[in-house]
């Protein structure tokens, strides 16, 4: 089986499109997963993942590449404490995507952020995946100590110790709802002032990148905030009604 084939197959089983991702970045991912399973040929590594939830369940956590923790990359984070929230506390509510939240990291650091500055009732996350078993992990809140690595002490307070794991309190889910979503064939969210879409661009290839661009700043409000990740840019972000604000921030303008 040609891996043509094989992920047209992977769409039929799983809605995932996997064309729409750099091809040898996908097909080392894949090889991984098959030389793991001593597996050589696309078409026993099909049966496999048909036969096996579990062998799914790995695929599929693999594909989509989970990989998150509490307030990544601490300097945006900064950024968007300092410059980005005193532009959206002038709203009467702040709508925001947390998109390809992975974990539900992400989407719970924006709204221990988001409270510290704004009355919980002006402000609702709507944090979304393509990845099922994903989106579970994030509404259950349980991490392991090295997620919380990044956490500033002040928002420390937000957590419960539950033997060796960390749980969100309920005052920090209760200002975030989760939603399966595929980036590249569902259709987006509108109305956002804040849509964080952080290391995930990365990963497709250039058609579908300037798709999602489009579609990202098109979610957006006049005035919205797109938050993106470390090794991501926009060049002539103008094409998308864009404009750079910060470094990984951009501004709707259009």
């Amino acid at each position: 089986m040609l891996y043509e084939e094989f992920i047209k197959q992977v769409f039929k089983m799983t809605g995932i499109d996997l064309s729409a991702y750099k091809e040898n970045q996908m097909k080392r991912r894949i090889s991984t997963l098959m030389f793991r399973h001593d597996l050589s040929e696309y078409s026993d590594y099909l049966r496999f993942i048909k036969e096996s939830k579990v062998a799914y369940d790995e695929f599929i956590d693999y594909i989509t590449i989970n990989v998150s923790e509490f307030f990544r990359n601490p300097q945006q984070w900064n950024v968007l404490e300092k410059d980005i929230i005193p532009l959206l506390i002038k709203k009467d509510f702040i709508r925001v995507w947390s998109a390809a939240c992975s974990n539900g990291e992400e989407p719970y650091s924006i709204s221990m952020l988001l409270r510290k500055h704004v009355d919980p009732k002006r402000f609702r996350i709507i944090a979304s995946d393509i990845d099922e078993n994903a989106l579970k992990k994030a509404q259950a809140g349980i991490y392991a100590p090295k997620s919380l690595e990044n956490v500033p002490t002040e928002f420390m307070k937000y957590f419960e110790v539950k033997g060796e794991c960390y749980t969100v309190k309920d005052e920090i889910k209760q200002n975030v709802s989760f939603l399966k979503h595929d980036l590249v064939l569902d259709e987006y969210l509108s109305g956002i002032d804040l849509l964080v879409c952080r290391n995930v661009i990365i990963y497709f290839n250039e058609d579908i990148k300037e798709k999602v661009f489009y579609r990202l700043s098109k979610a957006l409000n006049k005035g919205g905030i797109l938050f993106l990740g470390s090794t991501e840019q926009i060049f002539m972000p103008r094409r998308f009604g864009l404009e750079q604000y910060r470094p990984f921030f951009y501004k709707k303008v259009e």
